[in-house]
């Protein structure tokens, strides 16, 4: 019988060395988690004072101990720190699920948020503030990023303020114009205005066309008479809009009008411009104009201190940012952010019991019990780090020292062979 129970013997130290090359072999996997061997002793059915029948293997645990962290410079490489894993689905409606501390998560082809084998990160649904709408593994969905946000909307109002020169001369061309040589604005002569200035603007599909506004000297202060006045011609595209929307042919330029010490008495309100409809907007852009009290004519040269205008078209995704809660934010180019769903964690009564899918990643049984599923940092759910993953959980050291001794044992167990099979020999060779 010691041949056999010197077998179980090598045969618990084959597997012991076998779980513990598994160990080295992954120290680098990220989200990994050791195992160790557990073994019984096999006695005699018979009772009472036995030799014992050798050793037998109880079971391979995990240790789901918390890795250490290491920094990743990417926005979808996420940690949890504390209990909880990721859940992910291996299709994209009704797929098994899966459950994970590996982290290291990518965008697919069709913007769904995936892990290394592809699964689909879950998320819980929310409302745009944040707040979610629905709990439970059952409402859980694929976390996927949108491209864009909202509608676009159409530009209905500019507000600006700039300093006019009030030592600014006559425009050349406006200068020397006379019966015979009338004053004719040209925007592409620079000899027919002052200065000029643009923004952008947008039709209702989001369209976007180049609001410019040119300025003219008029008249200029004099002993006499302090006030000085200037012209305001808009075009929007390749149109010119009209600042009296009853009159536009020729378009009406809007007239500046500023006192001696330099604060604009006209207009003081904003001004509705004629519909434009340059060429590529899917509808006329009717816009009004507003100086408001802080442009002036100043002793400085031409500067344009501000300008806004209402419209944008529909956003287009920039950025995401996810929280400690695991809550994921889109910000888009429009400057509007939105959350796109709240990250769910799963924890189990005995996560040891959990079955191995390979690539870290777990599926639930009968002996882990029912995931329990919530949100992070909430509920002994732990935080959820962005930029960082969780390496193994495993201490090299430790394993090479195990290894050590598995090997011993292995080499202890084949010399208790070596033993038996030489005492039973010196046997046979008695009976001859």
């Amino acid at each position: 019988m010691s041949f056999y129970t010197s077998l179980s013997g090598l045969k618990g130290a084959q597997t012991d060395l076998s779980v513990i090359s598994n160990n080295v072999a992954n120290v680098g996997t990220i989200g990994f988690k050791k195992s160790n061997t557990q073994f019984a002793d096999i006695i005699s059915a018979a009772g009472g004072a036995s030799a014992g029948q050798g050793t037998r293997l109880l079971g391979i645990d995990q240790q789901f101990t918390q890795g250490g962290f290491k920094n990743s410079d990417r926005l979808l490489d996420l940690a949890v720190s504390g209990q909880g894993f990721f859940v992910t689905r291996n299709g994209v409606t009704n797929g098994q699920l899966g459950y994970t501390r590996n982290g290291s998560f990518t965008v697919n082809k069709d913007r769904y948020v995936v892990d290394a084998s592809g699964g689909y990160l879950q998320v819980l649904p929310t409302e745009a503030d944040g707040t979610v709408s629905a709990t439970g593994l059952a409402s859980t969905r694929n976390l996927q990023l949108p491209l864009t946000s909202g509608d676009s909307k159409a530009t209905t109002s500019i507000a600006m303020s700039v300093t006019l020169p009030v030592g600014a001369d006559l425009p050349a061309s406006r200068a020397v114009y006379s019966a015979s040589n009338p004053y004719v604005f040209d925007r592409l002569d620079a000899n027919s205005y002052n200065q000029s200035t643009a923004t952008t603007v947008y039709d209702s599909d989001g369209n976007q066309f180049q609001a410019t506004i040119y300025y003219t000297r008029l008249t200029a202060p004099t002993a006499t008479d302090p006030n000085s006045t200037w012209e305001a011609r808009m075009f929007v595209g390749d149109v010119e809009v009209s600042s009296d929307p009853s009159v536009t042919s020729p378009p009406t330029p809007l007239t500046l009008t500023f006192d001696g010490n330099g604060t604009i008495t006209s207009p003081t309100a904003p001004v509705a411009f004629s519909a434009a409809s340059p060429s590529g907007a899917v509808a006329p852009i009717s816009l009004t104009l507003d100086y408001g009290n802080q442009t002036k004519q100043a002793s400085s040269p031409f500067a344009l201190a501000a300008v806004t205008q209402d419209g944008y078209a529909a956003g287009q995704l920039d950025n995401i940012s996810i929280d400690g809660n695991g809550l994921v934010i889109a910000t888009f180019s429009n400057g509007v952010s939105q959350a796109v769903g709240k990250i769910v964690l799963a924890s189990f009564s005995n996560p040891e019991g959990l079955r191995q899918l390979g690539a870290s990643k777990w599926a639930a049984t009968g002996e882990s019990g029912e995931p329990i599923v919530g949100e992070a940092n909430a509920k002994g759910f732990g935080l959820i780090q962005s930029g960082a993953l969780e390496q193994a959980n495993v201490d090299i050291t430790e394993e090479l020292v195990a290894l050590i001794a598995a090997q011993r044992n292995f080499s202890a167990n084949a010399k208790a062979i070596e033993t038996a099979n030489t005492m039973t020999q010196t046997i046979v060779n008695l009976r001859s």
